[in-house]
């Protein structure tokens, strides 16, 4: 197993009670696996719990094959190897498409920059934005340069917040689809939190549905025909 999550416990310091309980969760390398649930259903700390940005007080978390978080065990978030889009993007405003995509590349030479910008510009269909800024972009389009940057150290695990919360209806209905075929075009294991039920079902293998800190159930991916969907410049 790829990822597994045992045990896992969290309480925020001077809360009455633990916001994640007992959580288990194991996934497979290549697995697209959505947390779904509601407003303080715990989702978003369980992301923040892998990421190695909060630590619990107890539970394990080990990523392929390697502990990462355990009562005598805590690597820190840089050394998770963990790709991470946040619900803004936390894109760089001063920085064009390029730069962006290329901050996590410090230890990369100059022509490995190079070679590996092109391909994520070519990823995410934004080869012809690489100069742009991301107040010049849509928030489409500012979406797939946060995944670029995220996917660009090729990490061994990417991690999504609300993925689609700052996109309108129609734009978010088309961008799921094509978020999805990036990500298996790369094959790297994912997991993204949602309360949209309809964002759970076009994008994840599986949806683990969270309730009060805890798993409720999980339930496997559904295949609908659908058309194939072109990357288009949103």
């Amino acid at each position: 197993m790829f990822i597994q999550i045992k045990d896992l416990q969290y309480k925020y310091k001077n809360a009455k009670e633990a916001v994640i309980k007992d959580f288990c969760l194991d996934i497979e390398r290549g697995e697209i696996v959505s947390i779904l649930g509601e407003s303080g259903s715990g989702k978003s700390t369980i992301l923040r719990l892998i990421a190695g940005l909060e630590c619990p007080q107890n539970g394990t978390i080990n990523i392929c094959g390697e502990t990462v978080c355990n009562r005598s065990c805590f690597i820190p978030p840089e050394k998770r190897g963990i790709g991470f889009v946040f619900q803004d993007y936390a894109l760089f405003p001063h920085m064009t498409v390029a730069k962006n995509i290329q901050f996590g590349l410090k230890k990369k030479s100059r022509q490995d920059k190079r070679e590996r910008l092109e391909e994520m510009l070519k990823l995410v269909n934004l080869t012809d934005f690489a100069n742009r800024f991301p107040h010049e972009l849509s928030g489409g389009q500012q979406q797939r340069v946060a995944l670029a940057r995220a996917l660009a150290p090729e990490p061994s695990l990417l991690i999504l917040d609300e993925p689609f919360s700052n996109l309108d209806a129609a734009l978010q209905e088309k961008i799921r689809g094509e978020l999805r075929e990036i990500i298996k075009k790369t094959g790297i294991t994912s997991i993204f939190v949602t309360h949209d039920k309809e964002d759970a079902i076009a994008m994840a293998d599986r949806i683990v549905y969270i309730d009060n800190g805890k798993v409720k159930t999980s339930v496997g991916r559904v295949e609908k025909q659908r058309p194939v969907l072109s990357l288009v410049n949103h």
